[in-house]
């Protein structure tokens, strides 16, 4: 999958995950899901299989961060479920990355989280303590990620372009806050369209309330897909 549109499934429980995908089901090329804390939280390892089992590629998005060893452990422990992508904190340093990336098998791609996109600049430097702004910071942990051997970022899309200048053209810059023209921005701060994130430099996506809260969430998952592709 090598521009993958991931949707992002924010449910609370399998019950009503099965409901929204039942539809998913029928289409030919099913499409990339995201599973992320509260989800897996709820229902576990085996969930995760039975998507797997559906034919979804999947990607875990845990954020991992911790000790270099606990993170390691953690990733060689994912691995097993066959999931195509796991998130870790890029700010969790140099060591923890490198100790993911020896755990993660053939298989598996590492995404390295900067900033999450609820973040603004001000909110940042005010919680990290920081002088450096947004885009500063951003391309530091990117740099950081792509020195330890991580195989991508998650970013705003208004930071694509200038990871893509300090890394290389095979590094994915995957870039969630997503929306479609005329939708709520919610609790995101640095969000743009699919096609815009496409001019900035994203290699792929990751759409929530677009797509789950639509009234034909099918639909507008291809109309993220024609937006992303033309």
């Amino acid at each position: 999958m090598k521009r993958p549109v991931f949707i992002a499934l924010d449910f609370p429980d399998a019950k009503t995950t099965r409901l929204f995908l039942n539809d998913f089901l029928k289409i030919a090329d099913k499409p990339a899901i995201k599973i992320g804390m509260e989800l897996f939280f709820a229902e576990g390892p085996e969930f995760v299989r039975e998507l797997h089992s559906q034919g979804f590629t999947i990607f875990l998005d845990l954020k991992l961060y911790d000790i270099p060893t606990t993170v390691g452990h953690a990733v060689a422990s994912i691995a097993k479920l066959n999931v195509q992508y796991l998130t870790v904190h890029a700010a969790g340093g140099t060591k923890m990355l490198r100790q993911a990336v020896a755990n993660k098998g053939k298989e598996m791609k590492l995404l390295a989280v900067t900033q999450l996109t609820s973040f603004s600049e001000a909110d940042m430097q005010a919680t990290q303590l920081t002088s450096s702004n947004m885009t500063e910071n951003v391309i530091h942990l990117a740099e950081l990620a792509y020195q330890s051997g991580i195989d991508g970022t998650i970013s705003a899309p208004l930071e694509a372009g200038f990871i893509q200048q300090k890394t290389n053209d095979s590094f994915l810059r995957i870039t969630p806050g997503i929306r479609l023209t005329g939708d709520s921005t919610d609790d995101q701060n640095r969000i743009t369209t699919p096609a815009k994130a496409r001019e900035l430099g994203a290699t792929g996506l990751v759409v929530g309330r677009s797509v789950t809260k639509s009234n034909d969430p099918v639909a507008a998952y291809q109309r993220v897909l024609l937006e992303w592709s033309n």
